[in-house]
């Protein structure tokens, strides 16, 4: 186990990593029995830190595509701030991250509590106020996206932004398995994929998440925004294009990048 320094020290070159975007090694070559337990203990020193409310959470690597992409086998999860919510209508600065790339994901928005440990998917269901389109800005602040379990999580789950459709639809109107979803970029479909992608019901992956870091004293409470996980494997952002993901039944969701920068490590990772 690491000591209470250890965590302090890790959690503040993550942190500098991000500000600086000047990407690190992975924290597990340094630290290779590094657990999930240490991991979030470090993720939250850098939430703790952050100037900025928690609107919600988010699963992780929750799908098969996603888990063989970036070579882990099990989810991971982290939190989402106020100040990661992007506009569809105001281009994203790409220089702003390390590696960003975007994901389709259905949205859940929470208009009740849900349980911690015991939580189930009817409790998920019965907490759950809307489904709502998105897309998902991540990112790694570890070097060409080489990332083991413990990395993303420590890494508040690659977590760097994202944007949720205007469209609202309740969980008793649709069936969360069967949303088709399609990213096209400038026009372009580029990848798809079905939300039973997500554990094969995104539904599970929430109620996965409520028990998980019921652990670590977090609740998912109403209000907030869970993002289950990707639909389709991730794509890299491409300064100056536009992306527009378009869920059956949910709607669409925008967001694009200014043509005038580049990410940091978007050449290197190619």
């Amino acid at each position: 186990m690491l000591t209470e320094a250890d965590r302090l020290a890790l959690a503040e070159w993550l942190r500098v990593a991000e500000r600086d975007r000047k990407p690190i090694p992975p924290l597990t070559e340094e630290w290779p029995d590094l657990t999930a337990a240490d991991a979030y203990a470090i993720q939250l020193v850098n939430i703790g830190r952050r100037d900025s409310a928690v609107v919600g959470h988010k699963v992780g690597l929750s799908s098969a595509a996603m888990q063989q992409m970036m070579g882990v086998d099990e989810p991971d999860y982290g939190h989402l701030l106020a100040d990661m919510q992007l506009s569809e209508t105001d281009p994203v600065d790409a220089a702003r991250y390390c590696y960003p790339r975007v994901e389709i994901e259905v949205a859940f928005l929470l208009g009740a509590d849900l349980p911690g440990e015991g939580c189930t998917e009817e409790d998920v269901l019965a907490a759950t106020e809307w489904f709502a389109p998105s897309i998902e800005l991540i990112d790694s602040r570890i070097a060409d996206w080489k990332i083991g379990l413990a990395d993303t999580i420590a890494d508040n789950a690659s977590s760097a932004g994202f944007v949720i459709g205007a469209g609202r639809v309740r969980p008793t109107d649709i069936d969360p398995r069967g949303i088709d979803a399609v990213l096209f970029r400038d026009g372009e479909p580029v990848v798809g994929g079905r939300s039973d992608a997500v554990l094969g019901n995104p539904v599970t992956a929430v109620a996965w998440l409520a028990r998980t870091v019921a652990g670590f004293g977090v609740r998912l409470r109403a209000g907030h925004l869970v993002l289950p996980g990707a639909c389709a494997r991730a794509v890299d952002v491409q300064p100056g294009s536009s992306y527009r993901a378009a869920f059956t039944g949910l709607g669409e969701v925008r967001l694009s990048f200014r043509a005038d920068a580049h990410p940091t490590g978007t050449e290197a990772a190619r």
